[in-house]
Formats: C-alpha cells, sequence, structure tokens
C-alpha cells in the first residue's frame, strides 16, 4: 500500500507537469509540424530518454548534491536558459532554404533523436520536478524495484504523450493546413525557446529545496 501511494503521490504532480506546454512540448510540435510524424516520434524518443536519464539522477541522489553545491544549480540553469535561447535565434535566423534536411527530405534520425535529448538536457524545469519531487519521494528504505517502476513510468508516460502529441500535429489536416507555413512554424518555435530561456534566466537564482 505504501508503494501504491508514493507512486500515485509522485505521478500526480509529474502527469500535470509533462502536459503543461514547455520546451520539450515544443521540440515535438516543432519537428512534427516542419518535417512529419517520423521526425516528431523520434524528437519524442529523444525527450523521454532526457526525462528517463533525470529520473535515474535524481533517484540516485542528484537532489542532494545540486542543494549542497547552489553553484552547479545555479551554471545548470544559466546553461540550459542560454542554450534555451541560442536555439530560439538560430531558428528564427534561417531561412526557407537553409532548413536542414536529410536526403529523403527529412531530418536524419540521429538529429532529430539528438535534438530531443538536448532540449531536454537544459530544460530546468524538468531538473527542478526531478529533484523535488522524485527523489524527495524516495528513501533509504524504498526497494529498488520501486525506483525502477518510476523510471520506466516515466519514460512510457513521455512516449505516450509526447507521440500522442507528434501524431496530431502531423496529422493529414494539420499538416495539410500548415504546409505552406513551415518556415513560420520554425520562427515561431523559435520566439517560443527564446521566451522560455529568457524566464529560466531570471528564474536562475532561486534556490532548489532539498
Amino acid at each position: 500500500m505504501d508503494s501504491a501511494l508514493v507512486l500515485i503521490g509522485v505521478f500526480a504532480i509529474f502527469i500535470p507537469a509533462l502536459i503543461l506546454p514547455g520546451p520539450d512540448f515544443v521540440a515535438v510540435v516543432r519537428s512534427s509540424m516542419t518535417y512529419g510524424a517520423r521526425a516528431g516520434l523520434l524528437t519524442t524518443l529523444g525527450v523521454s530518454m532526457g526525462l528517463c536519464l533525470y529520473a535515474t539522477l535524481s533517484l540516485l541522489g542528484l537532489s542532494a548534491i545540486l542543494v549542497q553545491y547552489q553553484w552547479l544549480t545555479w551554471a545548470v540553469r544559466v546553461l540550459g536558459g542560454a542554450y534555451l535561447i541560442w536555439l530560439g535565434i538560430k531558428l528564427l535566423r534561417a531561412k526557407p532554404q537553409e532548413v536542414e534536411l536529410g536526403p529523403s527530405g527529412r531530418p536524419a534520425g540521429k538529429r532529430a533523436i539528438l535534438f530531443g535529448f538536448l532540449v531536454t538536457l537544459t530544460n530546468p524545469k524538468a531538473i527542478v520536478l526531478f529533484t523535488s519531487v522524485f527523489a524527495t519521494a524516495v528513501t533509504a528504505s524504498t526497494p529498488h524495484w520501486l525506483m525502477l517502476v518510476m523510471i520506466a513510468l516515466v519514460t512510457a508516460s513521455s512516449l505516450f504523450w509526447y507521440s500522442c502529441v507528434s501524431l496530431f500535429m502531423s496529422s493529414g489536416p494539420v499538416m495539410r493546413r500548415f504546409q505552406r507555413a513551415r518556415h513560420w512554424i520554425e520562427r515561431a518555435a523559435g520566439v517560443c525557446f527564446i521566451g522560455l530561456g529568457g524566464k529560466v534566466l531570471a528564474d536562475a537564482s532561486r534556490p532548489i529545496s532539498p
């Protein structure tokens, strides 16, 4: 029963946070609407890999490290915010003919996965979520199987939610409606990344609670 309560309590916070639009959501939507379902699903895979990594690190003690070394927390947030802003500027400055495509007219698979992974890896919201919710739910008596279940559920939830987002955004009706606006979608994503990165930098001085 205690294990069930831990899972319910943790995922009652994680699921709404996952659904709430953020850098990961923007990344998946951008890939899906610009390059199609394949790119969106590969970006989803990269995002899920990043969330899986953070879940694992948080359960292994990442929270204690970040709380003890506040300068590291600040550095992670600043670097993450700066990366999002740089990515946004890059998308804003790209010209229609400069959109990077693979041989088949789509971004290379590894590139789409890496894009999703890096956006998640530099997303301070993910760091705060896992270090403040997941890590605090784990004690010395928490069984290893429960931690593995939590990591698996994080990964599965991310794959399911962002796959749904990707398939919807890359569906026929949506793609036909925005077929001629791919470059403007890139620009809109760029504005979102800059705004999110700016907010991250503005919040960089806030400490992570133990």
